[in-house]
């Protein structure tokens, strides 16, 4: 007969007793069984016990389950990749009950426990998630009850994790993230930059639960920046910072835009060197519309925070020798080709930088901003507000650092002067406000006294007529008198360029001149010295090729001269002549003026040299009388009319003392045919009676040679339209042929 079989005890009282005899060998024996032969069968029904037996055999371990974890967990995450669902599911509650034994104990584990975790949260099954979960609480109570927590070697996995797609990868690792902030012992903020990029990743998540997560989750990060500023890593997040403000999505450009914000002005001058990828993210924002409207307020705060960290200092220290180094933020090509790329991974750096920016002294990348500005400038798909935001910057820039903005003026001059022809106002002052700093601003002076003028913003020719010397020396045929206005002693080596190429635009763009050339000169005349304008405009027109044009800017010009509120002061300088100044300035105003006869009678009119107007109108039989010419008189006789020649017509009344300035005005009712300006001008000639003495006419002047000036320019202008007329006519005759 056969012997009676004895029962083999039950597995967890086999354990216990192992454990009672300190059998480590057989405790591993049995795992190693339900581990290989069960748990990692082939066979579903043997997996599922092997499970259990896992399950079993840790409780009965107890304290002691901590000795084994690894040969216990190892084959449960194995299954969490089950086909079967409701193995992962058996799994899940493995490893719920093998965790809840072994509590602390399961910390050396974690990374291995939470790349499982991370997998089951995405898991289709409903039961198998709903046992992660219970799964994930759990650890997550023991993360915050324990104080061993080994954060350093936990980052790298939620770097890499923090990129999933999956919403509910997404919110498991949200989820860690604000448990983890939670902990007094743990200092998330340390590693914030290991993870910055991907959180605003998924701020951008189609679920609102999951952006919600992630706004909380970056506004208790946002908190504790501004607790323990001197604590952050500033340096290591601006260029994250720098791409999510270039965001597509409204939220995420928001949130980065109000984090770059607090950056700016917590950090301070640690920004410096990220300011032209800062000026990439911000500048358009600032022609967004209502529509965008926080954006646009919050980008305008870091836009001026930024522009107050610029600092005069900055314009003495040495480019080549920056004190200290901070991680290199992207090129400026980089910035403005992937306005919207994101971040494959966190930013390294081993360095550290404290807000305390007094402490800190940091080079200004001058070279990367200007690149950035003139990039937004120059884009004519850009809004107003951006454009106007650029003129504030570089008029800022000129303004700290002269020394170091004059190294680009003649990069940026040409886009400077385009501008001239924006269709904003606005922007049009802007920029005079800033050319105007450029031409009068000291450090402009180059050291040879004029500026640095090339061959092709001249057009260099003798210059026909010397000025008496009685008058004052105005210019020369010398190179350098072609380079510096003689009567801008007050302005720097720029401003005779700026007139020069100012002029070379209005030439080139009639529309402008028609349109905004009076506009731009009256503001030129509130921004910088008025005689110096006139004076160098006139001399530069003195050697204009182009004699229609000077004809019509010269007439610009005067209208400008005679009725414009700005000049009132000039005006008042020309109707004496008595300084030596004021004869130099009508003399060197008259040459230029003589492209326009009628002009010319208005400027002598102006400075009451009646009896030079009497012969200048007696030379008139002698040109060429065209329709436009008639109208420029009508315009002159509409013109005494008006208050800026008060004086004039009071002095008519002296007719004993004024008949050369009787005569002039006859011989303009003589040139004119009889038309409402006729009937103007002779009314006013038939009220002549006698009345107090006037003013003698200023002496010290040649005029015999200022006239014989005067015929000269016009037989130059007669000859330039004989030869239009000469060309006009040949083409006329290669069409008919």
């Amino acid at each position: 007969p056969k012997p009676p079989c004895v029962p083999l005890p039950p597995l967890p009282r086999l354990v216990r007793e192992f454990v009672a005899q300190n059998n480590t060998s057989q405790i591993k024996h049995v795992i190693q069984i339900l581990s290989q032969e069960f748990a990692l069968s082939q066979h579903p029904h043997s997996r599922k016990g092997g499970l259990i037996g896992l399950a079993a055999c840790s409780i009965a371990l107890g304290k002691d389950s901590g000795l084994y974890l690894k040969e216990l967990i190892e084959p449960v995450l194995t299954c969490f990749n089950d086909a079967d669902s409701r193995l992962r599911y058996y799994a899940c509650e493995a490893l719920y009950n093998i965790v809840k034994v072994a509590r602390g104990s399961v910390l050396p584990h974690f990374n291995v426990l939470f790349d499982g975790l991370s997998k089951l949260a995405a898991d289709p099954d409903p039961n198998v998630k709903s046992g992660s979960e219970l799964l994930d609480r759990l650890l997550k109570d023991i993360v915050t009850e324990s104080n061993q927590f080994d954060l350093v070697g936990f980052i790298p996995l939620l770097r890499e994790r923090i990129y999933s797609n999956n919403q509910y990868a997404r919110q498991f690792i949200i989820s860690w993230i604000l448990v983890l902030e939670s902990v007094p012992d743990i200092n998330l903020l340390d590693y914030l930059p290991e993870i910055l990029d991907g959180l605003f990743q998924i701020l951008g998540d189609n679920s609102k639960e999951i952006r919600k997560m992630c706004e909380v989750a970056l506004g208790e990060f946002l908190k504790e920046i501004k607790k323990n500023p001197s604590s952050v890593k500033f340096a290591e997040m601006a260029n994250i910072l720098v791409i999510h403000c270039q965001a597509a999505d409204d939220v995420i450009q928001l949130t980065a835009m109000c984090w770059m914000r607090e950056f700016i002005q917590l950090a301070g001058r640690v920004m410096l060197p990220y300011s032209s990828g800062i000026l990439t993210a911000v500048l358009p924002c600032l022609s967004y519309d209502d529509r965008k409207k926080s954006i646009l307020e919050v980008a305008n705060v870091c836009n001026q925070s930024l522009m107050k960290l610029v600092i005069p200092e900055d314009d003495e220290m040495d480019e080549a020798k920056p004190s200290v180094t901070i991680p290199a933020e992207p090129s400026s090509e980089e910035s403005l080709s992937k306005p919207e790329s994101t971040l494959s991974g966190p930013h390294e750096s081993p360095l550290f930088f404290p807000c305390s920016c007094e402490r800190i002294q940091v080079t200004l990348n001058l070279d990367g901003i200007v690149q950035v500005l003139d990039y937004h400038l120059s884009d004519t798909s850009i809004g107003m507000m951006t454009r106007i935001a650029v003129l504030k910057w570089l008029y800022h820039l000129y303004i700290k650092t002269p020394r170091k903005m004059f190294r680009h003026t003649d990069s940026l001059f040409p886009i400077l002067l385009r501008t001239l022809s924006d269709e904003s106002d606005e922007v049009i002052l802007k920029d005079l406000e800033l050319l105007a700093e450029i031409a009068s601003s000291p450090a402009g002076q180059t050291e040879e006294g004029h500026g640095p003028s090339d061959g092709s913003d001249v057009r260099p020719g003798p210059v026909e007529l010397h000025v008496p010397a009685r008058a004052g020396q105005l210019s020369s045929s010398s190179t350098k008198g072609l380079e510096c206005s003689p009567s801008t002693p007050t302005m720097n080596s720029y401003f005779y360029k700026f007139m020069i190429n100012l002029l070379k635009r209005f030439s080139s763009e009639r529309k402008l001149l028609e349109s905004r050339g009076a506009f731009i000169i009256r503001q030129l005349c509130l921004l910088l010295n008025a005689e110096n304008i006139f004076h160098s405009m006139a001399d530069i027109l003195l050697r204009e090729e182009d004699l229609k044009f000077a004809s019509t800017m010269v007439h610009t010009l005067n209208t400008i001269l005679l009725t414009s509120s700005e000049l009132f002061q000039l005006r008042n300088q020309l109707k004496d002549l008595k300084t030596p100044e004021s004869r130099n300035l009508f003399c060197c105003l008259y040459r230029s003026w003589c492209h326009n006869p009628v002009t010319t009678v208005s400027l002598c009119f102006l400075t009451q040299n009646y009896k030079h107007a009497y012969d200048l109108i007696q030379k008139f039989g002698d040109l060429e009388v065209t329709v436009d010419f008639l109208t420029e008189v009508d315009k002159l006789v509409q013109l005494i009319e008006c208050p800026i020649f008060t004086y004039l017509r009071l002095q008519l009344l002296d007719v004993k003392n004024n008949p050369y300035l009787i005569k002039a005005l006859y011989g303009l009712l003589m040139l004119l045919p009889q038309s409402s300006a006729f009937e103007l001008l002779s009314h006013r000639l038939q009220l002549l009676g006698d009345g107090p003495a006037s003013r003698t006419a200023a002496s010290n002047i040649d005029y015999t040679e200022l006239l014989q000036h005067f015929e000269k320019v016009q037989n130059k202008h007669l000859e330039a339209r004989h030869q239009r007329a000469g060309r006009a006519e040949q083409l006329d005759r290669r069409v008919v042929l």
